[in-house]
């Protein structure tokens, strides 16, 4: 399949559909220590996927929902649960059930920033169930796991693959490819994102550009007033915690997206649900 990003720059696709999940038929060595921009690849011997689940697959239309305040009382949740295929995802994983008429809960595939597993759920040092009992409404969607991406990461989101593992949880814990990742990073530099490495819904939106003939995104606003009223809106839907403007480019994110969306590639959703202002 042709990637959507490919028009911005006349580059070679990313391919994500063949290059996104580290399989047990690559060779471990994609693991092994590598010094580099993006910090240092740790090797990793536990199971992996015998087939890549997306392979020759792609789906007609994909709701990415990120985790913006903008998504507070919109609404959008009904949306976002009857789209043909789903590709839900973004930072919005695990957060309580009382969101679910606003973000919705149909989704083919969910991930998290690996923070989340460090601030709700203690970076499942003690009790683990309650991590477990809150992946229930996700069923046996696929969870993308950044653990070789970042060194910081390896401990904990190796730590959330065996717990699933050990308390026999439907959902699927799938391992993002660091090469895929780091390609990821340097095309959109190409395209004038400088910083340090993309935000958790910058990486989903990118996968379902790839994935996806039709893409419509909710909860991607990086500002604190509304676009249409102006009323005060917290960071994210569940809480008011700031970005580090060290790590993620987050205006020129959002910039990137508006870009796309005026070139037809992408539907960005900014108004509440259903009538939506952003149709138009």
């Amino acid at each position: 399949m042709l990637s959507h990003t490919q028009s911005l720059a006349g580059s070679k696709p990313l391919n994500s559909a063949f290059f996104l999940f580290l399989l047990r038929s690559q060779k471990a060595e994609m693991c092994l220590t590598i010094d580099g921009p993006f910090g240092k690849y740790k090797k990793h011997s536990g199971q992996r996927p015998r087939e890549n689940p997306f392979s020759n697959k792609t789906w007609d239309t994909c709701a990415v929902v990120g985790n913006g305040g903008i998504l507070t009382n919109s609404s959008c949740g009904n949306p976002h649960n009857t789209f043909f295929a789903a590709c839900s995802g973004a930072t919005s994983l695990l957060w309580e059930n009382e969101y679910e008429k606003h973000v919705g809960i149909k989704t083919d595939f969910v991930t998290a920033n690996p923070s989340i597993f460090v601030q709700k759920y203690g970076a499942l040092m003690e009790s683990r169930r309650p991590f477990v009992e809150s992946l229930h409404t996700y069923g046996n969607s696929l969870l993308l796991l950044p653990s070789f991406s970042y060194t910081l990461n390896t401990p904990v989101t190796l730590r959330v693959f065996y717990t699933i593992k050990d308390f026999d949880s439907p959902i699927r814990p799938v391992f993002l490819n660091p090469e895929y990742f780091q390609s990821l990073n340097l095309f959109w530099s190409s395209q004038g994102i400088n910083g340090v490495r993309l935000s958790t819904g910058f990486t989903m939106v990118s996968l379902a550009l790839e994935l996806c003939n039709n893409v419509h995104l909710y909860g991607f606003w990086p500002f604190s007033k509304h676009p249409y009223d102006l009323h005060h809106l917290t960071n994210h839907y569940y809480d008011n915690r700031q970005p580090s403007k060290l790590i993620h480019a987050m205006p020129t994110e959002f910039e990137l997206l508006l870009q796309l969306h005026s070139q037809g590639i992408l539907r960005l959703h900014l108004g509440d649900s259903p009538d939506d202002p952003s149709e138009d």
